[in-house]
């Protein structure tokens, strides 16, 4: 990873307490050194634009579930991928919805990838093993 984006944070928006636990377990368990921000719902999610706007750190890449209250993931999806300024911040829908229609519906709206979230820790902590590799350390960021 670019030493720029090395204390960027990762944005989860998750809105089940269990999985956002299962999932800053699996960083942790993966010493990554990203700071991680929860938005429990589409709204909160929505609200980081106008942090970004004030000049917050914009996340390094976003993990987003899709089924969430308030605005679902879908259109948060779309609004973040709409938005000229905050278009390119990567996006991985993390979601339990293996449906094909979801799926082609992320992709068409510009999510980067659809991971369905593994039941057990040891699958989930490899699947933050693969997020953390890719995203974190191959993939250069164009923000």
């Amino acid at each position: 990873m670019t030493e720029k984006y090395k204390n960027n944070p990762i944005l989860l928006v998750e809105d089940n307490a269990i999985d956002v636990d299962l999932t800053l377990r699996a960083f942790k368990k993966r010493n990554l050194t990203n700071p991680i921000q929860v938005a429990r719902d589409g709204a909160k999610a929505l609200d980081y634009i106008q942090k970004w706007d004030a000049g917050e750190q914009l996340p390094v890449v976003i993990l987003l579930d899709l089924k969430l209250p308030k605005v679902d993931g879908l259109e948060v999806l779309r609004v973040i991928k709409s938005h000229p300024k905050y278009d390119t911040i990567p996006i991985v829908v993390l979601t339990s919805s293996s449906e094909s229609g979801d799926i082609e519906r992320a992709y068409k709206l510009g999510a980067n990838s659809y991971i369905v979230k593994p039941v057990n820790f040891d699958k989930f902590v490899e699947v933050a093993s693969q997020i953390e590799l890719y995203w974190n350390v191959l993939n250069n960021p164009l923000n």
